[in-house]
């Protein structure tokens, strides 16, 4: 018998933990998805690892939603239906070519990596915990993936033309990451990072010979649960085995 979904109180911790750990969830997953299939065996496992990471990072800030709101990570993860999701639209959207890939990896990297950065003071002690171990990670994948960027737009005009095809492609959805998710005195004011944000993609762009569009519009709506199409093909592929058998371990 399938599950039936779950409901989750909205307080601004369980808020927070879960956006952020919806973003990790599903980025992960997408990036999971290059397993098999990336240009190399070097960059097979290091988008596995990567992915891996972010998968690390929403199990602790599930594990501590659960703590507020008594259900585990399986249940956060898994029984939830899609418009109780909170993720960014950015990281829900296809994978596409690596171009594709790489650009929506660094654009969100960018951001997260200040954000743990800033966490780390939070005055909310699990947050910071979390926050400590994070950023270490996040500091790499924003390296590697500004080192790929700058690889892929310095190249060929082939690699070039598709690094520019998927900015100005996936441009328009950074703007949603510096929308606040709470008010409250342990969340960092995702505004407060745009400064050093424009600052750090610019520099990237300029050494890769990339042009930054103009984004006169920008997509939102995945806070508020109002998402793309892709992200119901993805649950439905996540959460398949945990809805057809109810607490299902290995």
């Amino acid at each position: 018998m399938a599950t039936t979904s779950v409901a989750v109180p909205d307080t601004p911790l369980i808020r927070l933990a879960l956006a952020r750990a919806d973003d990790a969830l599903v980025l992960g997953h997408r990036l999971s998805e290059w397993t098999g299939h990336a240009p190399t065996l070097e960059e097979d496992l290091a988008l596995a690892n990567i992915a891996l990471d972010l998968i690390g990072q929403a199990r602790s800030l599930y594990a501590l939603a659960g703590e507020d709101c008594g259900l585990d990570e399986d249940a956060l993860a898994y029984r939830r239906d899609e418009r109780a999701y909170r993720n960014l639209l950015l990281v829900e959207q296809p994978n596409g070519d690596f171009a594709r890939t790489i650009v929506r990896q660094f654009l969100y990297a960018a951001f997260i990596d200040a954000w743990w950065q800033a966490m780390t003071a939070s005055c909310e002690p699990r947050l910071a915990a979390i926050a400590g171990k994070a950023e270490k990670e996040t500091a790499y994948h924003l390296r590697h993936s500004a080192e790929w960027l700058i690889r892929l737009g310095d190249g060929t005009a082939e690699s070039h033309r598709r690094a520019q095809a998927a900015l100005d492609a996936l441009f328009p959805f950074a703007a949603e990451m510096f929308e606040p998710v709470t008010a409250a005195a342990f969340d960092v004011a995702p505004a407060s990072l745009r400064e050093g944000w424009d600052r750090q993609v610019d520099a990237v762009l300029a050494t890769a010979g990339l042009t930054r569009p103009a984004a006169p519009w920008s997509h939102s709506g995945g806070r508020a649960g109002r998402h793309t199409e892709h992200l119901g093909h993805l649950l439905s592929e996540m959460q398949y085995l945990q809805r057809v058998h109810p607490g299902a371990t290995w």
